[in-house]
């Protein structure tokens, strides 16, 4: 804007003519907002990088909390780059994925199904389609810039994105980049509140404070006089509020009495309820995180944007594997064996799957040849090959790993049917008996690699590295401890209708094969037979039913739990000699028809496959192949 008409001329007609070539979101919104921001939208970007006025009263109070922010932060990235066995491949900077905006709420996901499936069907098509001509792909600095033709910056956020996707990565960085210097200088305090962490304050002693106790209790050397200072300028602050998911409570917008008064006492689910609904400090920045399932609590209408992380776009996960390997030949071949299996490429868009597919791949393609055995190629292979690897590793440390895993089984279970995520060592460690182990120094090794611990506030909190993982752990139970409830189980998996059984049932059927006895049964000892054979005699009885029904997206479930299984003989068995399968009409992505090929093929012959009016790609005719050779009739 400062260069001479000809120059400005010149540049406006060169983005013209890019747009007309690609058309993406991102070079519209920045056309859009150079017309219409002209000389304010330099305004804008000064403003965001330059530090705000702060007060001579409150400047010590300033300079502690960046202070103390930046150590907090940066002890996480030293963590993340070097402690933690979960992350230290690859740094905290490079570890972050970007994020895709979408410009309203759409409830776009079926909630009868996992996250795992349905994120990660859609993930390649979203990445490949709608990226390009629909959803704006924007960088984490940009949640909080006011959208063109807008008066003002947005002021409540929302981020949604699956287990593991990055949120809390996300939200690490942002407190990182203020606390340097480098961003979100407009915000003069940031305060980060974990739900999981204000699920404890509801208490019998303390049931209700004002937001300046709760923003005290967070951050002790805040509780001054010149708090309330602070507080008088709202715009320049910014709540942080991750894992809503993990919240114990629901946030009710339809209550009446809300706070308008920092210093008035309420519960705290309803302070929250107040900053969001901007009674309280109207005028402040609130960013929440949360996964999809937990979305519905939340009054969408009210808020200014909502993003959403879809994780690592292809090259993203090329490079994640060349730099986890630490060798880029062998990341390279590692990848080109995931990419030949969709159920493992169609997960790799998560940062926590990509790493546990890296640690199990780097455990085998560094094994000698002669000794390697054959990799994965299921869910349920791969991690089982996970758990193995974690075993062998810590099996010198403690004689009864079986037992402690029946426990941890246990809660684990319990948390998949109540949908509770968060394990606290007061409650749900002290029930299932685990506080002894937990106290140990046995935690350093074995038990570190599945749970993460967390001190918060007066307790210590524990989670699973990954939701699946937890669904691991919770389905091996079943088939560690011989007096687990299989038929209660059973019920449950027949009676539920919102989807949380759906990768526990997936494993449950995994794990009845040979493969999985013996690789685990050498570590663990011999596993329950009686709970394989209940669980494939059920499978075949619901597969039997499905596949002659109707319902084309609970077929291809039971298609899924089979090809988990590989057991050709179940397979054949359920599908029968004379079955036709009828997809007409139906959405199937390649990740489905690489399922159908496969246990199509399993049974010799199948007298019709019905896919009129199916849209498929060439990819998806590929992966579909061997099963239509094996069909009598396709149409």
């Amino acid at each position: 804007m400062k260069m001479d008409g000809e120059k400005l001329v010149s540049l406006w007609e060169a983005l013209a003519e890019e747009l007309v070539r690609f058309p993406s979101p991102n070079l519209t919104r920045i056309l859009k907002e150079v017309t219409e921001g002209g000389p304010d939208l330099l305004v804008d970007i000064r403003s965001s990088l330059q530090s705000p006025f702060i007060n001579r009263h409150i400047k010590g109070l300033y300079d502690t909390h960046k202070a103390r922010v930046s150590e907090s932060t940066r002890t996480l990235e030293d963590q993340a780059s070097l402690g933690d066995p979960h992350t230290r491949a690859v740094g905290f900077e490079t570890r972050y994925t970007e994020l895709m905006v979408i410009d309203q709420f759409k409830r776009t996901y079926n909630e009868r199904h996992h996250e795992l499936v349905k994120i990660g069907k859609i993930h390649a098509k979203l990445l490949e389609e709608r990226t390009k001509v629909k959803c704006e792909r924007i960088w984490t600095e940009q949640l909080f810039k006011r959208k063109p033709g807008s008066k003002s910056p947005p002021n409540i956020i929302v981020v949604s994105g699956v287990a593991g996707i990055g949120k809390t990565t996300m939200v690490q960085k942002i407190m990182f980049d203020w606390a340097r210097g480098s961003q979100y200088q407009r915000f003069a305090f940031v305060f980060l509140f974990k739900f999981r962490e204000l699920n404890l304050l509801n208490t019998e002693d303390e049931p209700q404070m004002p937001l300046t106790r709760l923003i005290a209790k967070h951050y002790n050397y805040l509780y001054d006089d010149r708090l309330n200072k602070i507080l008088q300028n709202p715009e320049s602050l910014l709540f942080i509020l991750d894992g809503l998911d993990e919240y114990k409570h629901k946030l009710d917008f339809t209550q009446k009495k809300l706070c308008s008064d920092p210093n008035s006492y309420f519960p705290v689910h309803t302070l929250v309820t107040s900053l969001v609904r901007q009674t309280l400090l109207k005028g402040c920045s609130v960013l929440i995180t949360s996964r999809p399932t937990a979305l519905e609590s939340l009054d969408m209408e009210r808020v200014d944007r909502f993003a959403e992380i879809l994780g690592f776009f292809p090259e993203q996960r090329l490079m994640y594997f060349k730099k986890f390997f630490g060798n880029a030949d062998l990341g390279a071949e590692a990848f080109r064996y995931v990419e030949e299996n969709d159920m493992l490429y169609t997960m790799c868009f998560n940062p926590s799957y990509c790493w546990i597919i890296c640690s199990v791949l780097k455990s085998h393609f560094t094994t000698p040849e002669e000794e390697q055995g054959a990799a994965p190629r299921t869910v349920t292979e791969l991690f089982v090959m996970f758990l193995y690897n974690i075993l062998t590793n810590h099996r010198r440390e403690v004689e009864d790993q079986r037992e402690i895993l029946v426990k941890l089984g246990k809660m684990a279970y319990h948390g998949v049917s109540n949908r509770t995520l968060v394990f606290y060592d007061k409650f749900e460690m002290s029930t299932f008996d685990l506080q002894p182990v937990l106290s140990s120094p046995f935690l350093s090794g074995f038990l570190k690699e599945i749970l993460q611990r967390e001190s918060t506030l007066e307790h210590t909190t524990y989670t699973f590295y990954h939701l699946t993982v937890q669904e691991l752990i919770a389905a091996c139970s079943f088939y560690l401890d011989p007096s687990g409830n299989v038929e209660e189980l059973l019920e449950k998996l027949a009676s539920c209708k919102d989807g949380r059984f759906e990768i526990l049932t997936l494993f449950m059927a995994g794990l009845a094969t040979p493969s999985t006895f013996k690789r685990l049964g050498g570590v663990l000892g011999e596993l329950e037979r009686k709970t394989a054979k209940r669980i494939l005699e059920w499978m075949k009885q619901k597969a039997e039913l499905v596949l002659r029904g109707q319902d084309k997206s609970e077929a291809l479930r039971v298609c899924q739990w089979l090809y988990e299984t590989q057991n050709k003989k179940l397979i054949q068995d359920a599908f029968g000699k004379y079955l036709q399968m009828n997809f007409s009409n139906t959405t199937l992505s390649p990740l489905d028809c690489a399922v159908l090929g496969s246990v199509i093929s399993c049974c010799g012959e199948l007298k019709e496959l019905n896919l009129s009016h199916t849209h498929l790609t060439t990819e998806c005719i590929r992966r579909l192949a061997p099963g239509l050779s094996c069909c009598s009739s396709v149409t």
